[in-house]
């Protein structure tokens, strides 16, 4: 009986994990690599025709993103997630394919011209639409036998529509073990969705740790804190633009601007333009829009029943087309734009932010977390221009890092839901956060008692045995190495590779550092980066 683990171990992106219990091979997610944490999103770290089943915790594409690869791969077996993942897995994958392909067709448009090899999309669409005849919906509560010895259960996670915790009980040699992988935990009190629901017994657990390094900003009034940016912006002539993801956030968001509007918060335009740029976007706001029984809070799904519509307001719209997308940054008026991506790596944000970072009047709103090498982190971080669409950019325009406003649950959220286990589970593993996140929340439960470890990427533990097997890897020395070996580096480039790494976690330690310091930092580093830019 072993587990393996295969991606967001020492980082925040790409979850992938394994367990191997009577000759069978049970996957627990399957997500793309995202920002710096991204090596070749095109390899699987295993024979993906070995794998038996998976589990799906949610449709975000960090979990998500990279099933229609193994079914490119050669996989044929079931896909066990929640309804409602199953529904906004059907627009997400085919969104991702779509984003897949695009992105080798202009990576081959600027190949050809330099002589290089074709590059082939990780998937395609066709591909993405194969892989949703293999999912299998199942209800919150409901204990599933995937084979002999093996059953599972899905609880209701709180992180987005859909989400779930997965019980595993594991029966080998006549020996049972109860494994948890907790997927993304939940914050409290979201709109719409229900709270995270608490486990209460695992022989070991498998926990995410995005912030498990701080708590988030206490706001009391949501509405109200995002209305004063909105007012101040739109008062001047600006635009506000918000990268969100577009699953789970922008329904929230839309929620938020809901009350604004019934609460007359924006005094300077009460009936403001919002203008939600993503068809994914659109897409899921339907599925927020149907029947939530089982999936919102009771509340909700009245409130509902009677016709009342959360995330609907007047001089709410929907951009279907690139040409409707491309009109907002021609119309003068004073507007919210919401597009996607939340990471502004990809999608029609990007177009958005080369219009609007450089004029002072407008302001960009983060409402979720940035992964370390994103154009999002970067910019949150404080840069004073920008490269977008081979164009330099300069940033003028305010920036605001809403931090209150997350789909995950903070340090303290993570302790009250590890703490929900009576006794302690008898080992946890920390995976899913920047390295030092997951190091330091490793320590906070080491010191609470528990037995916890931040594995590496690779690691293998034996589960009866209760040791560690394989040490795995560090992220640092795995991303030089795979991208030596991969693309062919030379070992000098492999070097550099990883001096930029430690650069990167050099800036993070700096955080809270006295401005004028930071500022003479960042005067250092846009230096060397004019010398050497090609």
């Amino acid at each position: 009986m072993k587990l393996c683990f295969y991606g967001a171990d020492k980082e925040v992106t790409g979850s992938c994990h394994c367990v191997e219990v009577n000759g069978k091979k049970i996957l627990i997610d399957c997500g793309l690599q995202q920002g710096a944490d991204e090596d070749d999103n095109h390899r699987l770290p295993f024979d993906a025709r070995q794998i038996d089943c998976v589990i799906v915790t949610h449709a975000h594409i960090d979990h998500s993103g990279r099933l229609p690869l193994l079914i490119k791969n050669g996989y044929e077996g079931k896909m066990y997630t929640t309804e409602k993942t199953c529904e906004l897995l059907s627009i997400m994958l085919r969104d991702s394919a779509h984003i897949q392909e695009i992105d080798a067709m202009n990576e081959n448009r600027k190949g050809r011209r330099a002589g290089r090899e074709p590059e082939e999309p990780i998937y395609t669409v066709e591909d993405a639409e194969n892989t949703l005849k293999y999912l299998v919906p199942c209800g919150y509560g409901q204990i599933t036998e995937l084979f002999e010895g093996v059953k599972f259960r899905f609880t209701d996670a709180g992180h987005l529509l859909g989400s779930a915790s997965a019980e595993l009980w594991l029966t080998e040699n006549g020996e049972t073990k109860k494994l948890v992988f907790s997927g993304d935990i939940g914050s409290r009190n979201q709109p719409i969705i229900r709270n995270p629901q608490y486990i209460k017994e695992a022989d070991y657990v498998v926990m995410e740790s995005t912030y498990g390094d701080r708590d988030h900003e206490k706001q009391e009034n949501y509405a109200a804190v995002l209305a004063d940016i909105f007012d101040r912006t739109l008062a001047r002539g600006g635009n506000v633009v918000i990268p969100s993801f577009a699953v789970g956030r922008t329904q929230e968001l839309l929620y938020y601007i809901r009350e604004m509007k019934e609460q007359a918060l924006v005094k300077s335009d009460p009936d403001f333009p919002v203008y939600v740029d993503s068809p994914l976007a659109a897409e899921a706001t339907k599925i927020y829009g149907g029947d939530l029984t089982g999936y919102a809070d009771a509340e909700t799904v009245q409130l509902m029943k009677s016709g009342f519509r959360p995330i609907s307001f007047s001089n709410l719209n929907i951009c279907a087309s690139a040409d409707e997308s491309k009109a907002l940054n021609d119309d003068p008026t004073p507007k919210v734009i919401i597009s996607s991506s939340g990471m502004c790596e990809a999608g029609r944000i990007r177009h958005h932010l080369k219009h609007n970072l450089w004029r002072a009047e407008c302001s960009v709103v983060f409402v979720g977390y940035q992964a370390n090498g994103t154009l999002g982190r970067i910019l949150v971080d404080g840069v004073d221009r920008v490269k977008l669409f081979g164009e330099e950019i300069v940033v003028k325009a305010e920036i605001h890092n809403f931090r209150a406003l997350s789909a995950h649950a903070d340090r303290s959220g993570l302790v009250r839901w590890i703490e929900a286990f009576e006794p302690k589970p008898g080992r946890v593993f920390v995976v899913h956060g920047e390295q030092t996140v997951c190091e330091t929340f490793t320590q906070t439960l080491q010191q609470m008692g528990f037995h916890a470890i931040a594995p590496n990427f690779g690691a293998e533990y034996d589960l009866l045995a209760d040791q560690l097997l394989r040490e795995g890897t560090e992220p640092e020395t795995r991303h030089a190495e795979q991208r030596s070996r991969g693309r062919r580096f030379s070992a000098p480039f492999a070097r550099l590779v990883a001096a930029g790494k430690r650069l990167t976690q050099v800036i993070l330690e700096n955080e809270g550092g006295a401005n004028k310091d930071l500022a003479k930092f960042a005067d250092q580093i846009l230096s060397l980066c004019d010398k050497w830019e090609r």
